[in-house]
């Protein structure tokens, strides 16, 4: 069953996922067993696959969906486990003004890959919505995208709202990134993590999470 479910993920079976996932919870297989031996090693044969060229991003982005599709029905027999199940939580967003959802689905998908539990909040996102999501999944993360140089200050714009409601602490660290970001900028803002790529900021977050 692991590897029908490992799998599925890997060829991008979105058709099968469910009864997969709830076949085999049917048989009394371990939440936890059915995410780490069936799901993420599934995600993680694709991220090997595509750093080396043989898959492209839409065939990953399928796979993700298809991660995600069996994560969400697999949640709610988690729920009791859900501080072992996971190294941490992130709330992912391209921030608002801005509808470019690449980049930031493919942290998504590393960082569920890594063992991560991630809340994508899509794209456009206000900052009101970054807050409300903190407030309802207390994450250790949060992330917030741009992909254009005129949606930049949108991120600025989300930090001092949260840090304005007091929703920011050591508990929950902001990360930014996309294509124009730069260190430099993130600093500017006052942001608590910086990557330059999807691979970067899973690492960022694991050296975060360990502390």
């Amino acid at each position: 069953m692991f590897q029908k479910l490992s799998r599925a993920v890997e060829t991008g079976d979105l058709q099968n996922i469910k009864s997969l996932i709830l076949q085999a919870v049917k048989n009394d297989l371990p939440a936890l067993e059915i995410l780490n031996r069936g799901l993420l090693p599934g995600i993680e044969k694709v991220g090997e696959k595509f750093g080396r060229d043989e898959l492209f991003i839409p065939e990953v982005m399928l796979c993700a969906r298809v991660l995600q599709e069996g994560i969400d029905v697999l949640r709610p027999h988690l729920q009791n486990n859900s501080t072992s199940a996971f190294k941490g939580r992130l709330v992912l967003g391209t921030v608002a003004g801005d509808i470019h959802d690449i980049g930031k689905n493919l942290v998504k998908m590393m960082f569920i890959a890594n063992g991560f539990e991630v809340f994508d909040l899509g794209i456009n996102v206000a900052p009101e919505k970054f807050a409300a999501a903190i407030e309802e999944y207390h994450p250790h993360f949060v992330g917030l995208s741009a992909l254009l140089t005129t949606t930049m200050p949108q991120m600025a714009a989300t930090i001092k709202y949260l840090d304005a409601r007091g929703l920011r602490n050591n508990k929950c660290l902001i990360m930014v990134g996309g294509a124009p970001v730069t260190a430099e900028f993130a600093g500017s803002i006052g942001a608590d993590l910086y990557a330059d790529n999807a691979i970067e900021a899973v690492e960022q977050a694991k050296k975060a999470v360990r502390g």
